[in-house]
């Protein structure tokens, strides 16, 4: 009982008797038995002092998350009632190279899946960032790389209807009769109102849940140059991204997406079927989204002989060579115009490129193509590059999900590095491994975010943060090396950035990016750091591994948030790791871990293990002993429960004379220069 009234003396001068009552119930009966004072009058009434409420908001308190529900499960995976939009899109497209602009027609169907009934919808008008007095344009110069300024650019909407279909009843004619044919409202105009990268549309009619609607949309806009380095075009090159008017996201977490596109924040697109096509003069070469409906119309016999081989071929097939596209073999028809038709399923986007200089490479693994287009002036580093593609869908495939689409393509251009679905746009290049790099970047984003639909404009570590982790492995792969010296590297100088006055949580928006600095540690290396060091020092790559897969596996073709992600990797690790999020996410914690001392007596070690820095991480404390063998310790990181100072004991059958914690360096710690005590002879 005296403990426990020590304990309590600082905070309350007096109890009541009741309260005495229950501290000697706690205490036990022989305590009670013993304190039996004779009655005495009541004492006066004494002043008790009152202190703050304390809130557990420490490293190890909960991640305050949004609570689960029906549609997004406590486990991490979609809920039984989860939803989400579609949208089906026909598109047909001239691009006049003339007047570097294109003129096009988008079919949109949308079909409302969720509970509500919608009177309006929003679609993304993203050429609208190369409008004079943009919001991007104001936030980005003109030759930076997001730049939106300078240019008389944005989309041009010259009509805009919709059609709504309504399938007749069936009529009565016994059983498994089927229904009359559709009927189709004539197009409506539509009422809409712009607001700078976005379009408001009022619909004629609510659209209620499970219903769906046509929008068409007729546009033209002049192509910028430089397109905020995700699109544009270079001489006679285009490569055409962000090129219709497309559907904003509708979901039960913020209801329409509306955030701006301002250049630097990524996209967050609905998914599904795509049937487009492009008209080109005719000695253009098409790469885009999905597969080439028309090979027939647009390609020699001595093509589609070459891409047949291709699709059976693990080495790469030369489908266009440079004395063909010398002589002109390569496009025989040179004057007047071509129309390429390509179609995609299960996809949230469509771009292509069109050059009459192409060189077109092809390869295949387990009959998906991997192609590679590039002009003459880029062959010393792109020869390889249908072999670098062949090798990152097998790779990622293999280690992750696999690759559900039939083809991925490779595209030389401007652009210096950017993703579409089954495209992946990269410049030249420096060298072989320098374009391997990009390669295999823009192709990890097939997983993340083109499998995997994140949100990348409030999420941007979903996607780039992901695919820098799952490169990390297919760039160790290609080279057959390991890399674990440039991560220390990289570690050290994202977590400085940490320390800086403009320090961001990984947390914060893409568009909300302080500087460059910010969107390199945040957006890419930063997560991939975290997740390497979560996988291999806290879980362990097999459980990490699973757990990864299975998030990829449950929202592929879906649009995850981050606590799924958050609450999958828990639940099928079988680890609490509020710690693990709170402070590598949502904060800028630091970690750095120290040895302060070691004593040894009677064949023990009593090993002084300091947190010095606002993060914490499972111990690997290594040992050197004076014969020279080492020995690593391990303690989980719940040793610091108790405070940022532990004090390990350890068996030590022999003299220490070095400790050393994180020796692999595969913890993401600040600070190396304190990781180590030596009590090894100094020699003069």
């Amino acid at each position: 009982m005296s403990a426990l009234r020590t304990s309590l003396r600082p905070v309350v001068a007096t109890t009541t008797s009741a309260a005495a009552a229950l501290l000697l119930a706690l205490a036990g009966p022989g305590a009670a038995a013993a304190q039996q004072p004779a009655p005495a009058a009541p004492a006066a009434p004494r002043s008790v002092v009152y202190r703050p409420p304390v809130a557990d908001t420490g490293i190890f308190s909960p991640v305050p998350l949004a609570p689960p529900d029906v549609y997004r499960s406590a486990d991490g995976s979609p809920g039984p009632r989860y939803w989400q939009q579609r949208a089906d899109y026909t598109i047909r497209a001239t691009l006049d190279t003339a007047q570097q602009r294109l003129t096009g027609q988008v079919r949109i169907r949308y079909t409302n899946n969720s509970p509500d009934t919608l009177r309006f919808v929003w679609l993304q008008m993203d050429q609208n960032l190369f409008r004079p007095g943009s919001t991007g344009s104001l936030l980005f110069a003109a030759g930076s790389r997001f730049g939106g300024a300078g240019f008389q650019g944005g989309f041009e909407v010259d009509r805009l209807v919709e059609e709504r279909t309504a399938a007749r009843p069936a009529a009565r004619a016994g059983r498994g009769a089927r229904p009359a044919p559709a009927s189709t409202a004539a197009g409506a105009p539509l009422k809409s109102r712009v607001d700078d990268t976005m379009m408001q549309v009022d619909l004629s009619a609510p659209l209620a849940p499970g219903a769906a609607t046509t929008l068409v949309v007729d546009y033209h806009f002049a192509i910028p140059e430089h397109g905020a380095d995700r699109m544009g075009r270079e001489g006679s090159l285009y490569e055409l991204a962000q090129w219709y008017p497309r559907m904003a996201v509708y979901d039960e977490v913020h209801g329409w997406n509306t955030i701006q596109y301002l250049g630097q924040g990524e996209f967050y697109l609905e998914y599904g079927d795509f049937d487009y096509q492009v008209t080109v003069p005719a000695g253009y070469i098409v790469a885009g989204t999905g597969t080439l409906v028309n090979p027939q119309e647009v390609l020699t016999a001595t093509q589609r002989a070459r891409l047949a081989q291709a699709a059976k071929s693990d080495t790469t097939i030369h489908v266009v060579t440079a004395e063909e596209l010398a002589s002109g073999a390569a496009r025989p028809t040179r004057s007047g115009t071509a129309t390429w038709h390509f179609r995609a399923k299960d996809v949230r986007d469509a771009a292509w490129a069109a050059s009459p200089e192409y060189l077109w490479d092809a390869s295949s693994w387990e009959g998906i193509l991997a192609h590679a287009y590039y002009r003459p002036s880029a062959v010393a580093t792109w020869k390889d590059a249908a072999k670098m593609s062949r090798f990152s869908i097998q790779e990622y495939s293999t280690r992750w999900f696999r690759y559900p689409y039939p083809q991925i393509s490779a595209i030389e251009g401007p652009v210096s590095g950017m993703e579409y679905p089954m495209v992946a746009m990269e410049a030249k290049g420096d060298s072989p491994e320098d374009l391997y790099n990009v390669v295999t970047h823009e192709i990890g984003h097939m997983w993340y975010p083109m499998i995997v639909g994140s949100d990348e404009r409030r999420y941007a570590w979903m996607d780039e943060g992901f695919n820098t982790f799952i490169n990390t492995f297919s760039e160790e792969d290609y080279w057959k090396r390991n890399d674990t010296p440039t991560r220390r590297q990289e570690a050290r100088f994202v977590f400085m950035l940490d320390q800086q006055p403009t320090a961001q949580a990984i947390m914060t928006p893409a568009n909300r990016y302080l500087n460059n600095n910010n969107l390199g540690s945040l957006a890419y290396v930063k997560p991939s750091i975290v997740l390497l060091a979560l996988r291999n020092k806290v879980l362990g790559p097999e459980v990490f591994d699973r757990a990864f897969r299975e998030y990829t596996r449950r929202w592929a073709f879906k649009h995850p948030q981050p606590s799924d992600f958050f609450r999958t990797m828990e639940n099928v690790s079988g680890e609490e790791l509020s710690w693990f999020w709170r402070q590598f996410f949502f904060t800028t914690a630091v970690l750095d871990q120290a040895v302060e001392s070691v004593q040894q007596s009677g064949g023990e070690a009593q090993v002084v293990l300091r947190n010095l820095g606002s993060a914490v991480m499972p111990v690997e404390l290594e040992l050197t002993y004076a014969d020279g063998q080492k020995e690593v310790v391990r303690f989980p990181v719940e040793i610091w429960y108790g405070g940022n100072r532990y004090v390990a004991r350890v068996p030590a059958p022999k003299p220490i004379v070095a400790a050393r914690v994180n020796p692999d360096g595969g913890f993401p710690d600040v600070n190396a220069s304190n990781d180590a005590w030596s009590n090894a002879p100094t020699t003069r």
